[in-house]
């Protein structure tokens, strides 16, 4: 006998539908419906009946195999023969993150397809892979932030069985698995969560839809249900972290906030498993709560993305000074950002015209991931231009050296290392062609105002908008493509070997600028990055006392001269004392 459940607290009668035949289902306590069904098979497809309606899917279907639209499919998670027994995930103080979105990755753009390319980011010497949000969605194609079925892998990237079959792979290669999920709305196609019971509230508004009933009547079992989905993906997909979209968007009053509630219970499967796991939120409030102990009365979340260095790095090296860029644009505020991470820590800000946030007194470096690149930031522009489109070769060189010697933990975009040519671009795959149209309209609006040609916004609608987002390959064999991977890789290989650069004690980064000069250099102990930022050459004091060696160079005419770095314009060079362990190394 099969077991069925479902939570449905204001229906009359629920049936369960499998293979055709439905079967009613009882009422329990708390609006929850049960029944137990004969199968000649395990993975069966079944939907769910309100009140003589329609088939619905499971709120909780672990697989969609035809869409948002159609049956849930059961899944035996322990039928899955697993690896990675005695694995663990080094620590975030040690990591190097890399984001990639599974269908522009490879040309294939399935879980499988991926696992031929980890050689690459372990030859470049990434610990972390981070996929962006793989749960149902409708269509074949979309950025995964408009989720329908949390519970299953997106079926145009595979099965729940390829799924796991990449993290395994991750796993013998010596890299954690991060799942970017999201906690805080669901997409406007195939949710059905409302006609189930009251998971939304009116209470509060998102961005991109209805709000996540957290602390209204019935919430307890919707606070269950998105705990549940996290311990899912941790225990039965095995990935070692979570990365909580947008967490500003997650409104609750309750005495234990929900993000709370999950640090304890992802805590407690930590426990009972015995395997190292981990929270990583997004936030724009600029509040170290988010990542503060809970004995201090913090949320404890391990890491949380630091969007204050990107804005500060990116205007810098771009010269940007649109939207919240607006607020950014000094060589003060990126040294700012690199000694305290929040350049707004109940600072004005003309931008928002209000005061914002407050300073991360006693919180680690490694509590915040340093990047210079991640989806939003590309694909939230019109034409989804990296920086690789935005910046010149030495820019690109500064901006990975001051992201890779950062206090922070550092995350790289897939093809950031090699200065991919490819966007990456807004893209969906709407079935309803009223909403497709809504979705392409609506694009074109936003941009308005910075395009005197609205129309020339690519369609996120087109399948051409996710081909020209997948990554080329081949383009790592030519130049400056090489250059710049070899760049990316021995910077890492040099935070590996110099203790000063995996410090994450934010006191003992010391940054000096000039403006006017555009000059930059961050000293962290024995070891100095000098960058400078202007049209011509010049010497920078480098901070770290005589006789320090060149050991990493991003243009070699940069040379040592007494207590000065010579540096051609945007050069960097990362200088060390003798016996650094690091060699020299100029490009």
């Amino acid at each position: 006998m099969t077991p069925f459940r479902v939570w449905a607290p204001n229906a009359k009668t629920v049936e369960v539908e499998v293979n055709g035949s439905r079967s009613p289902m009882t009422a329990g306590e708390h609006g929850w419906w049960f029944v137990e069904v004969s199968l000649a098979e395990t993975n069966a497809d079944y939907a769910f009946v309100l009140d003589g309606g329609e088939a619905l899917p499971d709120p909780r279907s672990p697989w969609q195999p035809r869409g948002i639209h159609g049956p849930s499919r059961l899944v035996d998670h322990e039928s899955f023969a697993w690896t990675d027994r005695h694995w663990q995930a080094g620590p975030l103080s040690a990591a190097v993150v890399y984001e990639l979105h599974v269908g522009t990755f490879t040309a294939q753009g399935t879980f499988t397809a991926i696992i031929d390319k980890l050689d690459h980011l372990v030859r470049l010497g990434i610990t972390h892979v981070e996929l962006m949000p793989v749960a149902e969605f409708s269509g074949s194609r979309g950025w995964g932030y408009d989720g329908a079925d949390l519970y299953a892998p997106h079926h145009a990237y595979g099965s729940p069985d390829d799924l796991k079959r990449l993290v395994d792979a991750c796993h013998a290669r010596g890299l954690g698995a991060i799942l970017d999920v999201v906690y805080n709305h669901l997409g406007p196609a195939g949710n059905h969560l409302a006609r189930f019971g009251p998971y939304f509230t009116d209470r509060y508004a998102t961005p991109w839809g209805p709000a996540i009933n957290f602390d209204g009547p019935d919430s307890d079992e919707v606070r269950r249900f998105f705990c549940d989905n996290a311990l899912m993906w941790l225990r039965d997909y095995h990935f070692d972290a979570l990365r909580l979209d947008a967490v500003h968007a997650i409104f609750d009053t309750s005495a234990v906030h929900i993000l709370e509630q999950l640090v304890c219970e992802v805590a407690g499967l930590e426990a009972q498993s015995g395997r190292h796991l981990v929270l990583i939120a997004e936030s724009d409030l600029n509040d170290p709560r988010v990542v503060r102990s809970q004995e201090i009365g913090g949320y404890g979340i391990q890491a949380q993305w630091s969007d204050d260095f990107h804005h500060a790095l990116h205007a810098v090296l771009t010269g940007e000074s649109d939207g919240y860029y607006a607020d950014f644009g000094s060589l003060a505020d990126l040294a700012k950002a690199l000694e305290r991470v929040y350049v707004y820590d109940d600072r004005y800000s003309a931008f928002r015209r209000r005061r914002h946030g407050r300073p991360p007194v006693g919180v680690r470096g490694h509590a915040f991931l340093g990047y210079l690149q991640n989806h939003d930031q590309i694909g939230n522009r019109a034409q989804g231009e990296r920086s690789s489109q935005l910046m010149s070769i030495g820019r690109l060189k500064i901006a990975a050296a001051l992201v890779l010697t950062a206090p922070f933990t550092p995350m790289l975009f897939q093809g950031e290392e090699w200065g991919a040519d490819s966007p990456f671009l807004y893209f969906t795959d709407h079935e309803d062609a009223e909403l497709g149209r809504l979705v392409t309209e609506g694009r074109r609006r936003e941009f308005a105002a910075f395009s005197a040609h609205a129309e020339d916004v690519p369609d996120p609608q087109a399948r051409e908008t996710v081909e020209r987002s997948k990554l080329i390959w081949t383009e790592r064999d030519n130049e400056p493509h090489c250059e710049l991977l070899e760049w990316h890789r021995r910077l890492i290989e040099l935070r590996r070997k110099l203790p000063a650069l995996s410090d994450g004690r934010l006191e003992r980064v010391k940054v000096s600028f000039d403006d006017k000069a555009r000059w930059l250099v961050v000293t962290r102990g024995p070891v100095a990055v000098a960058c400078n930022l202007a049209d011509s050459a010049q010497g920078v004091h480098a901070g770290i006392r005589a006789n320090a060696q060149i050991l990493l160079a991003s243009d070699k005419e940069i040379r040592v001269m007494d207590d000065r770095v010579e540096l051609p314009p945007d050069t960097v060079a990362v200088l060390g004392k003798p016996g650094s362990g690091a060699s020299s190394v100029r490009r």
